[in-house]
């Protein structure tokens, strides 16, 4: 038995439970790890059972969605487009609706009306019949199922009058049309809305569909940034993007990286510097050879971390899918009720009866419901998306709501991580140049912030180099490392009573060499997002593994009065757990020390620079070094909370009061068509006010 891993992309979903009922087919062909998302068109999942892939895509195409190779490419044919439905059935419905103003009496002839009403109802029945039919099958029925019993009954009472000739009472073609053509009417506009939802991940992902200058024995080629491989030589000019990843090797260059960071001041890129694909050259140029490429680069990894935030569902939507899941059956129920109890009871006539009843069909909308959420989420994490801020997870927006405590690491998180080296205390009879070099031997094998200021300082500085047979990084202690001779180093902090400023040691066989008296400064930023998140009547921590001397020194600048230093990785999980049981907490680091706190916290971000370790601990991560992308982060997801819950409320408040006014007869079919087709406008408007919307704590 295989696990192969699928991805198709489906077109025609519209909503939330077109694609539940994707969902539960696949559960049903005994497929695993499902996820459906109808706004980026993509269904994922496990093949486990190596159910054939024919069966699966005709099980999903008879649904009534399709299935295609790439939706950028597809292109629908003429009559697949709902836009030209919509044309096509306006068409017939405009003079079947003026034969109730127009003096025209060929317009009130009932086979007139039964052939401008006939190709409307085969649409209707294309387009709204097959999709209701298989999500009957499949167990969800969708909004479909509702539009298509509203339509067919005015049709069918109308044809029945007119195959019986018992006069214009019984000619109602003009409700069946219009309800198809004002549905079909609201598919377009709803569409054309939830494309705007989804705008910051294709907007990424067009900022890839670019050219490479590609340099080979001296001449350029051009060629698409899909077909660099690692290791070519590209040339990058003035006002291009830059393809993919990799590192500058001559020229020099200002390079725009807001669409990674949200940071709008350009960066210098000169030798050796590490430049990122899809960023833009303000001025310069400059030779740089491919590291990453494809699926590898940070932007294609930030595109799949979104696109699985959007199917990552935050817990209210439950309720919302919930409810979806058992509206169309009620909605039905509801409207045979309201057909008996006004016949039989309200003595009101087969005519009457029969137009409540389809009017409570056809002014029902659960598509409101399933778009409440989802529609919100890709707003909410595309804004913050080009402010620098990566969310992970819809589920994470929710987790954010009423934090109590957010605990901060120091280096790197309050402080800017740029170390200087105060003073470098040695042992009697060893050289200063020998303990130089052992700290920059040992140091060049670490990626840590620490590390590379160390080995950035120390290199212009006289030394005695060391060459090392290997070097291991132990997370919150240091480094160990063996030379060429077997001699064992061990570089890094403990915990001691020792209260000076030398916070870091060497040893050498277990012997004390040097002692290091390192120190960063802290970030300008930081006193003012202390200050905020107090009036927010968040708690701030100070968690580090620093000396407690430091540790209290940076928090009685930056405001925190509750401090916990000296902790080693397992200590820093045991206070988070403490955090956590007294209320909301979140733990903003640098993700690779505080990966497993990172991880223990309600929400764990990462202030690094979208590194891997970062990427995997954290579940948000901050593109940009600035200390305010955490008030961002917070207001974005509080807003985007928000407004969840506005356009929850309004979708059941809308079907709670309008299926009774129908229900009650005050309601014409044709104004519920309309009144229902642009319900679920209202709920993606107002998501779509989430993207310039002036956000406040």
């Amino acid at each position: 038995m295989t696990d192969q891993l699928v991805e198709l992309n489906v077109t025609g979903m519209h909503c939330n439970n077109c694609a539940l009922s994707v969902h539960k087919l696949l559960e049903k062909k005994g497929l695993k790890d499902i996820s459906v998302d109808f706004a980026s068109e993509e269904v994922k999942f496990s093949n486990q059972n190596d159910t054939p892939m024919p069966d699966i895509i005709k099980g999903i195409e008879q649904l009534g969605y399709k299935v295609v190779d790439d939706p950028a490419l597809h292109v629908p044919k003429f009559y697949e487009k709902v836009e030209n439905k919509f044309i096509f059935c306006a068409a017939f419905t405009v003079p079947l609706l003026l034969h109730m103003i127009l003096p025209w009496h060929f317009l009130h002839m009932p086979m007139v009306q039964l052939l401008l009403c006939l190709p409307v109802f085969i649409i209707g029945c294309l387009h709204f019949g097959k999709s209701a039919w298989h999500s009957v099958k499949s167990g969800i029925p969708n909004m479909d199922v509702l539009i298509f019993i509203g339509s067919t009954s005015a049709f069918i009472y109308s044809l029945v009058g007119t195959i019986e000739n018992l006069g214009e009472q019984y000619q109602f073609y003009e409700t069946g049309a219009t309800i198809i053509t004002l549905v079909l009417l609201g598919n377009v506009f709803e569409k054309r809305s939830v494309n705007q939802t989804t705008s910051a991940v294709k907007d990424l992902v067009k900022i890839q569909q670019v050219n490479a200058n590609r340099v080979i024995d001296g001449t350029i080629e051009v060629i698409s940034a899909r077909d660099v491989r690692p290791g070519d030589t590209l040339l990058v000019n003035h006002g291009d993007k830059i393809p993919v990843d990799g590192e500058v090797l001559e020229g020099s260059a200002s390079v725009d990286e807001a669409m990674l960071t949200g940071e709008s001041v350009p960066v210098d890129k000169e030798k050796y510097d590490k430049v990122i694909g899809g960023t833009i050259v303000q001025s310069g140029n400059f030779r740089m050879i491919a590291t990453k490429v494809g699926s590898n680069t940070i932007l294609s990894q930030i595109i799949e971390l979104m696109k699985k935030a959007h199917a990552a569902q935050p817990p209210i939507q439950k309720l919302g899918d919930k409810v979806a899941a058992v509206f169309v059956p009620a909605v039905i129920f509801i409207a045979l009720i309201t057909f008996v109890l006004t016949y039989y009871l309200g003595d009101a006539g087969l005519q009457r009866s029969l137009m409540n009843a389809i009017a409570v069909l056809v002014i029902s909308c659960p598509c409101a419901m399933g778009l409440a959420t989802p529609t919100a989420v890709m707003v909410g994490l595309g804004r913050a998306a080009k402010s620098g801020i990566l969310i992970k997870g819809g589920d994470t927006i929710e987790a954010v709501a009423d934090t109590k405590y957010v605990v901060f690491d120091k280096t790197g998180t309050l402080t800017t991580g740029k170390f200087s080296i105060h003073d470098i205390k040695v042992e009697q009879g060893i050289d200063i140049t020998t303990v130089r070099g052992i700290i920059t031997a040992i140091e060049e094998r670490s990626n840590h912030p620490i590390a590379k200021s160390l080995v950035n300082e120390l290199k212009p500085l006289p030394q005695t180099r060391l060459i090392l047979r290997s070097a291991t990084e132990e997370k919150g202690l240091g480094m160990r490392a063996e030379d060429v001779e077997g001699n064992n180093y061990f570089l890094g902090t403990g915990k001691s009573a020792n209260a000076n400023d030398f916070n870091l040691s060497l040893y050498k066989n277990q012997v004390l060499l040097a002692q290091i008296a390192i120190d960063d400064t802290i970030k300008p930023e930081a006193t003012t997002l202390i200050a905020e998140l107090k009036k927010m009547g968040i708690i701030p921590v100070l968690l580090s593994g620093d000396r407690k001397n430091r540790c209290l020194k940076v928090a009685k600048i930056v405001g925190i009065d509750e401090v916990h230093s000296e902790k080693l990785p397992d200590e820093k999980l045991t206070v988070i757990d403490i955090y956590k049981q007294k209320g909301k907490t979140i733990m903003i680091g640098d993700g690779i020390n505080d990966a497993p706190a990172l991880t223990k916290a309600d929400v764990g971000v990462s202030m690094n620079d979208a590194s891997q370790v970062a990427i995997q601990s954290a579940r948000v991560v901050l593109l940009n070094t600035d200390l305010h992308s955490v008030i961002k982060f917070l207001q974005i997801s509080k807003h985007t909370l928000l407004t969840i819950k506005q356009n929850l409320f309004w979708a059941f408040a809308y079907n709670v009061i309008a299926i009774p006014i129908a229900a009650f007869g005050f309601l014409n079919p044709m104004i519920g068509a309309f009144t229902m087709a642009f319900s679920d406008i209202v709920v993606i408007g107002n998501s779509l006010r989430l993207k310039n919307k002036r956000i406040t704590p």
